[in-house]
């Protein structure tokens, strides 16, 4: 039996974390979503560990509030070797842009979180146990047809779809969009522990070729360890209880901890070739997939969901022309491809083949920390790729680079003119486009036609000033003053402007001077004429 027609503006196939996430996303931006999952509850072990300081703002601007799911904030991550002892460290003792640069945290819960705040969006609908069956794109909408667990079918028809349904997604396989690079040929055992006695505070790495073997604390009282299995070490002898806690034996007293889950994994570094097809979408493990070593899965999903979330919304709402979408993959694909590349190169160090190799490399690292660069390169973070866009939906004007077209806007802890409580930036810039002026007016001197053409676009204007200087200089409901030093004075000088996009990523910036130009600028590229407007980055701003 066939139901009536549904019809909605994107509907989700996959409703895990990052699904979850870009519903929320969507519901905050208005969009009508029908959200699907075919299981029909969430899965209550643990999985995904990890989040960084990028993932926490994301899941800020997707309407998370701070202590709302328990993280652990993990203050350094240790690399040792049974030849060089501790070779290298990571610190992630900090904030970044308003939150912990890592923290560990229960995937269940975050999902629980996740979904029932789509309760307060009226126009997000969640369906569990519903499955995708097919699906056709006509150029013009996605007509799909849906099954439930009582085998009834539905049909959809969406303006977009977006498959989020994980490393096995029917929608990748679908569009015939393939995975490309490779599989670890390792087998990995996952052990999730409760009552460890004496647990760590941090992650560690022990990189010992015998079995290399990572470990860090999880909230709940948790502790994770993953044991690279050896040849001829069967997947379902290594899970049975005797064969975990002789494993645990030189960790902890392991007749005494609570198991509390054992899996499998091999892990794999892949991604397809293009994260869009026509009006279909990939985002998360449907797009792409990271080895564990960089603690980036489920990062690089958000990610995705934040790119794309903003784009769909102001197409939908005739904010701007459809050719925006193009830029999903163009910013999202390199830099998941960096995200992998990374975990590669750090698995090389967790899991060396042999003892040759294990001297060779760990004894490298060893000599590279005597040096400031070499340990700079670790324990500042700088071998993570930064989410720098190298080309895509913003402009550089050369010579005028303070904050990098193409990277995202620092987030300060701000006070709005009319007295209330301080506030993360992001919360105080809102959901739409900014125009920020940094101790200037950025809207003095513009033609009213203009600023009423970006208001219509979603666009409001800022001005940032520092802390107690001349506040009058604009309306009080357009003004932040700043509590911290994330952008005035180091990052910009006064007199500066920028144009930041929903997603904070920055589309242009430029002295005040040039504030029309690049306002003009921007609006063309929201709504472009045909082959007027080009994506390049390096293209030079012009006035309409």
């Amino acid at each position: 039996m066939t139901t009536s027609p549904i019809d909605t503006e994107v509907l989700l196939v996959g409703l895990g974390p990052v699904g979850a996430a870009l519903a929320n996303l969507l519901g905050r931006y208005g969009v009508r979503v029908l959200a699907i999952d075919k299981a029909g509850a969430i899965f209550d072990k643990p999985r995904a560990i990890a989040l960084d300081n990028e993932a926490l703002r994301i899941l800020q601007l997707a309407g998370v509030r701070d202590g709302e799911f328990e993280t652990i904030a993990i203050p350094e991550v240790q690399y040792r070797s049974p030849l060089f002892g501790r070779f290298a460290r990571i610190n992630s003792a900090g904030i970044i842009d308003g939150h912990p640069a890592l923290v560990t945290f229960y995937q269940p819960e975050l999902e629980r979180l996740l979904r029932a705040k789509l309760a307060q969006y009226p126009d997000v609908e969640t369906r569990l146990g519903v499955e995708l069956e097919s699906f056709v794109d006509d150029g013009r909408s996605v007509h799909a047809q849906l099954k439930d667990a009582t085998g009834q079918l539905s049909e959809v028809r969406a303006r977009y779809m977006v498959g989020t349904d994980g490393a096995h997604s029917l929608v990748r396989r679908a569009l015939g969009l393939d995975f490309e690079g490779r599989s670890f040929q390792q087998d990995w055992l996952i052990v999730d522990a409760f009552d460890v006695p004496a647990p760590i505070d941090h992650v560690e790495f022990v990189c010992d070729p015998r079995r290399p073997t990572p470990r860090m604390v999880a909230p709940g009282g948790r502790q994770r360890w993953e044991f690279m299995l050896r040849p001829g070490e069967k997947p379902e002898q290594m899970e049975r209880p005797e064969s975990v806690r002789q494993l645990l034996a030189p960790w902890c007293d392991s007749q005494s901890i609570r198991i509390e889950r054992t899996a499998v994994y091999r892990f794999h570094a892949r991604e397809v070739k293009r994260f869009s097809k026509g009006r279909c979408f990939l985002a998360g493990d449907a797009a792409h997939i990271t080895p564990p070593f960089a603690g980036q899965g489920l990062v690089a999903g958000l990610r995705d969901a934040a790119n794309l979330a903003w784009k769909l919304a102001w197409v939908l709402r005739g904010q701007a022309s459809q050719h925006i979408l193009d830029s999903y993959d163009t910013e999202r694909r390199p830099h998941a491809r960096k995200i992998i590349k990374l975990a590669l190169r750090l698995g090389a160090l967790v899991m060396p083949q042999n003892r040759a190799t294990a001297f060779a490399v760990h004894g490298l690292m060893s000599l590279l920390r005597l040096l400031p660069a070499g340990r700079a390169l670790f324990e500042d973070l700088k071998v993570k790729p930064q989410n720098t866009f190298d080309e895509g939906l913003f402009w550089r004007e050369p010579g005028h680079e303070r904050l990098r077209a193409g990277a995202m806007l620092p987030q300060g802890w701000v006070r709005r003119a009319t007295g209330e409580s301080p506030l993360l930036s992001d919360d105080a810039l809102g959901l739409g486009w900014a125009l920020i002026g940094f101790g200037v007016d950025p809207s003095a001197g513009l033609p009213t036609d203009l600023l009423q053409r970006w208001q219509a676009a979603g666009g409001r204007v800022w001005q940032w000033c520092q802390r107690s200087q001349g506040l009058h200089l604009a309306a009080p409901e357009h003004r932040l003053e700043a509590l911290d030093e994330a952008l005035l004075p180091r990052k910009v000088p006064l007199g500066w402007v920028a144009l930041v996009r929903p997603d904070r990523c920055i589309l242009a910036e430029g002295p005040a001077l040039h504030c029309e130009a690049l306002l003009r600028r921007a609006l063309q590229t929201l709504a472009p004429k045909p082959s007027t407007v080009s994506l390049n980055p390096r293209s030079a701003p012009h006035a309409a």
